[in-house]
């Protein structure tokens, strides 16, 4: 078997050695079951595991449990979780920056177009989902939806409770730090709505067409993936944060230049998918500390 298999369908995580199982991941979903040692020797299931794990498997078996190895439960990939971590706070960053930065209209004169800063980065976070769910599952890919979209509304609570506050006599910033509040507090709620519709629908697809492929041609997946959910988060973001500011005429306009903008990412977005997935096979699953 090539150390450059790739686990397609499932994932040891560890084991229990009180009842002598093996703890599997399903990574399509991120589902965890628990199977006995010697009948995960006698399915097909270990044939989709790395050599590595394979090996594990083996030492955990034929020493009764008591052979350590680098997939013990309780050490949690260490390695695995901090990764975790640093793809949940991208995510946080791009999505918090793009939200405030949209306060900002930027006209490009050579183009005739209306867009935002933030969609030059937001597709970006794309990505990450796309990296969440291929290296952890698409359950703990939620949970990190879930964590961005539950940390920027507790920022729209914190902006709109900050404007409430009384501001100090004849600061000549007062009345425009409440207007540029104002409209930061409806950019995040647009962004929230659109940001959630979209993030699933983006992870839902991924691993549905993962399915479907068998865990190959990641180029579809994400490709198709972004596809969609960049046409949802358009549509979605533009009409709920500038309906009646501005002309439909222009809003749709923002729309078109934004889905323009975003699919360029969703072809870019491949290649930094696949140098992730070999980081993260070198340097992540393969290179665990015993």
């Amino acid at each position: 078997m090539s150390v450059e298999h790739e686990n397609s369908r499932f994932k040891l995580l560890g084991f229990e050695n009180s009842k002598s199982l093996a703890v599997i991941m399903v990574v399509s979903t991120g589902k965890i079951v628990r199977i006995k040692l010697g009948d995960l020797l006698r399915s097909e299931l270990l044939d989709d595991l790395s050599k590595m794990e394979i090996k594990d498997v083996y030492r955990k078996f034929y020493s009764g449990g008591t052979a350590i190895t680098a997939y013990e439960v309780s050490d949690r990939h260490e390695r695995s979780w901090m990764t975790y971590v640093v793809l949940n706070l991208m995510l946080f960053v791009l999505y918090v920056f793009t939200n405030i930065a949209a306060v900002k209209l930027v006209y490009i004169e050579y183009f005739d177009v209306v867009v935002t800063p933030g969609v030059f980065l937001y597709p970006l976070t794309f990505l990450v989902v796309d990296l969440l769910n291929e290296s952890f599952g698409l359950r703990l890919a939620r949970r990190a939806i879930y964590f961005a979209f539950a940390s920027n509304a507790f920022i729209l609570i914190l902006l709109a409770a900050a404007s409430h506050l009384p501001g100090l006599p004849d600061w000549s910033l007062d009345e425009p730090y409440g207007v540029v509040v104002n409209h930061v507090a409806s950019v995040l709620v647009a962004s929230s709505v659109s940001f959630l519709f979209s993030e699933y629908v983006n992870s839902y697809l991924l691993c549905r067409i993962k399915e479907l492929t068998s865990s190959r041609y990641l180029f579809l997946r994400v490709f198709f993936s972004t596809f969609f959910a960049v046409i949802i988060d358009s549509f979605i973001f533009c009409f709920i944060a500038f309906y009646g500011a501005m002309e439909n005429s222009v809003i749709l306009q923002m729309v078109y230049v934004q889905i323009a903008i975003k699919m360029c990412f969703a072809v870019f977005n491949v290649f930094p998918a696949y140098g992730a997935r070999s980081l993260f096979k070198r340097y992540v699953t393969v290179n665990q500390p015993a």
